[in-house]
């Protein structure tokens, strides 16, 4: 294997695209912050540190990637522990521009999200059997799923008077819903079909962080843009 990208590995192709892509996405998010009321700026400098994050790491995965054709399964959970509690706690913050919320909506969208990632690495990294690991983690994700559609977080939705916020809201929920999927869709494709697939598990991984990571951004960046305006 050489360290030089060929134009056969699709895989590390869309390491480097992605990675370029949060890149830009965070340089969009931190100069976007001087547009928006003084309210939603945290959920922007939240929404570029997510990409930032995931951006450097994804600088190390290409090169795993590229070097040795492996997962870089240590680097993607490292990124994931930082960027998938940003990412649910974006939930809090948005509502908390323009209502007062309760500090448990943020605790249990915390520890859901880090209970999911905890199972997966335990099975990822050979800690526990990784079908057995997929269970407890495809329950926290239940867990916050239930949480954005019926619980608290979602009260306090449907009771504002911010169409800005509620339209924002209810597509952060259809990306955890559908795009988070992806996650567990690459995990089964990766361990459940009777031998780890590599090449499979990364490409959905990638598409899926491109996708949600930056997407996530996105919609904040557009409620916070229309709202001051």
């Amino acid at each position: 294997m050489t360290n030089n990208l060929t134009a056969s590995d699709p895989v590390g192709i869309s390491f480097w695209l992605i990675s370029m892509a949060l890149v830009a996405a965070t340089a969009f998010f931190f100069i976007e912050r001087d547009r928006v009321a003084g309210k939603w700026k945290t959920s922007l400098t939240v929404s570029g540190l997510v990409t930032l994050i995931a951006a450097v790491h994804y600088f190390y995965m290409r090169d795993v990637w590229v070097s040795t054709g492996t997962s870089p399964t240590v680097f993607r959970y490292i990124d994931w522990l930082l960027t998938v509690p940003l990412l649910m706690i974006e939930f809090y913050l948005i509502l908390s521009a323009v209502t007062k919320v309760p500090a448990g909506v943020f605790w249990r969208l915390l520890i859901g999200s880090i209970a999911m990632l905890g199972f997966g690495y335990a099975g990822e990294a050979g800690w526990m059997d990784a079908k057995m690991a997929f269970i407890p983690s495809m329950a926290a994700w239940f867990y916050i799923i239930w949480e954005i559609f019926k619980g608290e977080a979602s009260q306090i939705n449907a009771g504002l008077a911010n169409a800005n916020v509620q339209k924002a809201y209810k597509t952060m929920t259809l990306l955890v819903t559908v795009g988070w999927s992806i996650y567990p869709l690459g995990y089964f494709f990766g361990y459940f079909m009777g031998s780890q697939d590599p090449v499979m598990l990364n490409v959905i991984y990638n598409v899926a962080d491109f996708w949600n990571k930056i997407a996530f951004g996105v919609v904040i960046w557009a409620a916070a843009v229309a709202d001051s305006e």
